[in-house]
């Protein structure tokens, strides 16, 4: 693919994934924005390389935050969702499965607790709305932090593998065909 080519795919790709992260301002796309917009990361690292993607990454990271009114959505893509897909592709190629795993937990968990520090403490959202436990008390509000924890490693398991089927399904049936339209390599 050409270089013009090539900063014109990566441009579209960054507008796309801040627009994506836009519509975040409604609470309950806060996570699965950023989630879709890591869809596009993943596309960049395939048909560009992992250099470009991490572009792509750190461009739309910077003008989301500059541009989306929903910090967290923006700081979870940041932390987390935003460069996973160069992570994985990276770890996926060279490590075995125990030790990938490893260290797509600790990333992931590293990431949660980042998400915490700059939500609260840098964009001062009170630990109980962060939390989703404004006006809760008793058993909920004791154990929140255990709950989520346990709850956020199993969403990530399912985002990772979701991620490598999305990834599968579109190797097998559509790289063709969009290589075809837009006429890359």
């Amino acid at each position: 693919m050409k270089q013009s080519a090539k900063v014109a795919l990566g441009g579209m790709l960054t507008a796309l994934s801040v627009v994506i992260l836009i519509p975040s301002v409604l609470e309950i796309f806060s996570y699965t924005l950023p989630a879709m917009a890591a869809m596009l990361t993943m596309f960049a690292v395939i048909e560009l390389n992992k250099s470009w993607a991490f572009g792509i990454y750190a461009a739309t990271s910077l003008l989301g935050l500059l541009l989306v009114p929903n910090k967290e959505a923006v700081v979870l893509y940041t932390v987390f969702f935003g460069y996973y897909p160069v992570l994985k592709a990276i770890l996926e190629s060279r490590l075995p499965r125990v030790p990938e795993y490893i260290i797509k937990f600790a990333v992931f968990n590293t990431a949660l607790v980042a998400d915490f520090f700059v939500m609260t403490k840098i964009f001062g959202m009170p630990y109980e709305r962060f939390m989703g436990i404004e006006g809760e008390s008793g058993f909920i509000a004791q154990y929140i932090v255990p709950i989520m924890l346990v709850l956020g490693n199993l969403v990530f398991i399912m985002f990772d593998i979701a991620l490598t089927r999305i990834v599968t399904v579109y190797l097998r049936l559509w790289q063709k065909r969009v290589r075809k339209m837009f006429r890359f390599r």
